[in-house]
């Protein structure tokens, strides 16, 4: 029985449980994302469909990071269902605002994840979460600085913005 107990999660049964909800949440951003590319892909937006369809990849590989933890710790990660997403966005105006509604929403539960480990002692979920942290800080501004963008370009030359998302990548920021 001993042996037994060695194996045992670290993992606290809350923070476990927040976590396999952050992975349905970054699962149903992956979603949310691929219903943007396609809007975009639909209305000539190619860009801007690519820089959603990489969107949507990335939410999906921050879920499966999650997942990994959790496995690699013995805890129990759970294939989350997704329910269904809108596919139709009225501008492009109103698909960056969703985004970044999506993204506020990360922070916000990324944000109460660390307090939950806080407040258990998981100081190793916490560490992996400062990943997240960055991450967030990151998607936020690119959202924002798009819809700012957004305002200030006339509506016959969007295509500005499409072009200038063609340059954004993990590594760095199109804006600066």
């Amino acid at each position: 029985m001993k042996d037994l107990a060695r194996l045992r999660s670290s993992v606290k049964e809350s923070v476990e449980l927040a976590l396999n909800q952050q992975i349905q949440m970054e699962m149903v951003s992956s979603s949310k994302y691929l219903a943007m590319a396609g809007w975009c892909d639909r209305n000539g937006l190619d860009h801007c469909a690519g820089f959603f369809y990489n969107q949507s990849e990335e939410e999906r590989k921050h879920a499966m990071k999650l997942f990994h933890y959790l496995c690699d710790q013995g805890a129990t990660a759970y294939s989350p269902e997704i329910p269904a997403v809108s596919q139709e966005f009225d501008t492009l105006r109103s698909v960056f605002e969703g985004a970044l509604d999506q993204e506020i929403a990360v922070t916000d539960s990324i944000n109460r994840i660390i307090g939950i480990c806080r407040r258990e002692s998981d100081y190793a979920t916490e560490e992996l979460l400062k990943w997240y942290v960055k991450e967030q800080m990151e998607e936020e501004y690119i959202a924002r600085r798009c819809l700012e963008l957004i305002d200030q370009i006339p509506s016959d030359q969007i295509y500005y913005l499409d072009k200038k998302l063609a340059s954004v990548t993990y590594d760095g920021n199109p804006f600066e």
